[in-house]
């Protein structure tokens, strides 16, 4: 039955969240543009691009890529150590499924007048199978009026058992990195463009979510695949909203919210009412049709993200 997700499982994926790890807020990643930042940092970003050429020779090339890095404030040799891990990963059989089918959607994706997100779909690992249950109803990514990227997902929307009886949790873990590496490559490209370093945030819709059932395989490929992402991906996450939250998980989770760093903490916006009024989340994307939807939503991530 879809929407069978438990309430305390639904505290937990929200209280996952408190994990990952942010550097800036209140927001843009920074006030300088991206080409004051790759300037600034140029030195780094060779270095960084050396140490990963020698490891792959098809490793990215782009700067924003490794000027991330260089924005954590980690010293050298933990910039590079964490590089390299990525660089390993990307060069694994697992890192070239997700990267090198990443990269030929987007460029598809791009090849037209406009974004066509048709090629994104087809082209995920094992999309033949989870496409038939991940669907824009249930999980879109769209831009915010300061250039965000905004990934939403409504768990409650997914037959999440059903889907798990169809593939392992290793291979939906791939499929959420794939994602991930979709939005990254994009948020790198648009910093380039609009010369503002671009961020990802995320918006968990829980309306629908229901008392009981669930599956605990799709939750630990969800969790699998964003403590990957955190290795993979620095400085990109943007603050995370938790929309919609039944009554019990909101106070599960403002009971343990206070036990985490208070950097930790500010990086969350909770709210009521945003995405209520639509039924299937590809209402929010642009040329959906009642752009009032979509702008009822964009004001709300403004009040939430940029209003600080």
């Amino acid at each position: 039955m879809v929407g069978r997700l438990t309430i305390f499982a639904t505290a937990l994926v929200a209280l996952d969240c408190l994990r990952l790890p942010i550097r800036a807020l209140g927001f843009s990643l920074s006030d300088k543009p991206v080409s004051t930042l790759i300037s600034e940092n140029a030195d780094k970003i060779s270095s960084l691009k050396e140490a990963a050429a020698a490891i792959a020779s098809d490793a990215p090339e782009d700067d924003v890529f490794y000027l991330r890095y260089a924005l954590t404030g980690a010293d050298d040799a933990d910039l590079k150590s964490r590089l390299k891990e990525n660089i390993k990963w990307r060069s694994s059989d697992e890192g070239r499924l997700v990267c090198d089918a990443a990269k030929a959607a987007i460029a598809e994706a791009t090849s037209g007048d406009k974004w066509n997100n048709a090629p994104i779909r087809s082209a995920a690992p094992y999309a033949s199978v989870v496409n038939d249950f991940i669907t824009e109803t249930s999980t879109v990514t769209t831009t915010s009026r300061s250039g965000d990227l905004i990934y939403c997902i409504r768990a409650a929307s997914i037959d999440d058992t059903a889907l798990m009886n169809a593939i392992s949790v290793d291979d939906m873990a791939k499929f959420f990195l794939y994602t991930k590496e979709v939005n990254a490559a994009v948020a790198n490209q648009r910093s380039i463009d609009s010369n503002r370093l671009v961020c990802v945030c995320s918006a968990n819709d829980f309306s629908g979510v229901k008392v009981i059932g669930g599956s605990a395989e799709f939750r630990k490929a969800l969790s699998a695949a964003s403590q990957k992402a955190n290795e993979l991906y620095p400085t990109l996450s943007g603050p995370s909203l938790l929309l919609n939250l039944p009554r019990l998980v909101g106070a599960l989770v403002k009971l343990f919210t206070p036990l985490f760093p208070e950097e930790v903490r500010k990086r969350f916006k909770y709210s009521r009412g945003p995405l209520s009024d639509v039924s299937a989340l590809k209402e929010i994307l642009a040329g959906s049709g009642d752009a009032s939807k979509r702008d009822n939503f964009l004001d709300a991530v403004d009040e939430l993200v940029y209003s600080d």
